[in-house]
């Protein structure tokens, strides 16, 4: 229970996760008290599994670079950035005893590829600042008369001078993501975007994704190609994955969040296994190992050029038969299977469900709220910060930077209106 004794000035944290824990943690530094709600019963659990474990926790890139990444809402961040930039994310973390390496996409990790390091850190600062931590669910916003007086939760009503909503959006609900932050805006009279996955799995009909179910692709091309009009609406370089429903992995996931219309049919993936090669080389290349194969059955011959478990499938895609004699296959066959390697086509027929999304577009609409404090424009004292407010970006760090830096400025701001007497509740 929270020491009733304090007298400060009090700002309650609605969720302990990265927006949560970084906003506690800067409200707290300006002295004021500060409470955190977290009703998993465990601090940063989704953050514990982003990047599979490994945490992008930012892009280490400028600005105009960041923006240029924030598919939704870009220029309500100027500010939030401004205070709290990728640098001073990487200076946080390295302060408080967490190197961190800079990859390809200059995406920025612990060097011990460890989530938990990053978590361990926000979690101390906290801590070491003050924080008080109550684990229990916030169940709504206790208002009287509309002003703002705290929050209602499981074990009772905690008084506060001012609000932070840090719940994250729709997706990952068993880690605490459920939408419970768009209730309590929706309780200020915020009006709600619609939340819609973002950075989601993708789904594919037919056989060949089951077979190919597991299988990782590095360093490949992928094009997602609008067959209405022919044009490409996404193109990467990079890893993907294989799964029982469709396909996965960094650039799948970068790819859906390009796609409004996800209807069956609509879009193609283009795959090129081969991206590092052109036509010519590749086709050098084939001719180089069929004559290495020349007198085996073509089942045998592409053991150098693709992981076996895409063998069987790029066979029968290629109209070859797999028992036939290396050297009798013609000109016209090797051009299709080369074809077929540069653009190994995928039909994508809809996104995976909004809980296996990693990031929830919509959310919160940046119109009710002040972009140089994250305080509502409807509410006083109320505040918001990260996932929940409908703002989302591209897949490489720039989405947890969103989460930082708004929650700094949500943390600050909070602390210095309540320390001025601005939001008194009581």
């Amino acid at each position: 229970m929270p020491d009733e004794m304090d007298t400060r000035p009090t700002v309650a944290v609605i969720g302990g996760g990265a927006a949560g824990m970084m906003a506690a943690y800067h409200a707290a530094q300006m002295g004021v008290r500060v409470l955190m709600l977290e009703g998993t019963g465990k601090l940063g659990r989704k953050l514990r599994i982003t990047g599979k474990g490994r945490c992008n926790v930012t892009n280490d890139c400028d600005t105009q670079e960041f923006l240029n990444n924030v598919r939704t809402n870009p220029r309500f961040l100027y500010a939030a950035l401004d205070r709290f930039s990728p640098a001073d994310t990487k200076a946080f973390f390295e302060a408080r005893g967490v190197p961190l390496k800079t990859e390809r996409g200059r995406r920025v990790f612990p060097v011990s590829d460890k989530a938990g390091d990053i978590v361990g850190a926000l979690a101390d600062a906290c801590h070491r600042a003050g924080v008080e931590v109550v684990y229990e669910r916030a169940r709504s916003l206790w208002l009287e008369n509309d002003v703002l007086r705290g929050v209602c939760a499981d074990g009772g009503n905690y008084a506060a001078n001012a609000v932070i909503v840090c719940t994250g959006g729709k997706s990952y609900p068993l880690t605490g993501s459920d939408g419970g932050g768009y209730d309590l805006a929706r309780q200020a009279g915020h009006t709600i975007v619609d939340p819609k996955p973002s950075l989601v799995p993708m789904t594919v009909k037919g056989d060949v994704c089951p077979l190919l179910q597991g299988l990782s692709l590095k360093n490949v091309g992928l094009k997602v190609i609008d067959t209405k009009s022919g044009k490409t609406v996404y193109e990467d370089f990079g890893e993907m994955m294989f799964t029982h429903f469709g396909i996965t992995g960094p650039m799948v996931l970068s790819a859906s969040s390009h796609l409004h219309d996800l209807s069956a049919g609509r879009y193609t993936a283009r795959i090129d296994l081969k991206p590092a090669l052109d036509e010519k080389t590749l086709d050098a290349r084939i001719l180089s190992d069929f004559e290495k194969y020349r007198n085996k059955d073509f089942i045998h011959a592409l053991d150098d050029l693709l992981p076996k478990k895409l063998i069987p499938v790029i066979i029968r895609e290629s109209g070859i038969d797999e028992r036939c004699k290396v050297n009798t296959i013609t000109k016209e066959q090797r051009r299709a299977l080369l074809t077929l390697l540069k653009g190994f086509e995928l039909p994508l027929h809809g996104f995976r469900p909004i809980d296996e999304a990693i990031v929830t577009a919509g959310g919160v609409s940046v119109k009710e709220i002040n972009p140089k404090t994250m305080e509502s424009k409807l509410l006083r004292g109320l505040y918001f910060a990260g996932e929940v407010i409908d703002v989302d970006a591209y897949t490489g760090g720039y989405n947890l930077q969103i989460a930082f830096s708004t929650a700094v400025l949500a943390g600050e701001s909070a602390a210095m209106e309540v320390a001025s007497g601005g939001s008194e509740p009581f």
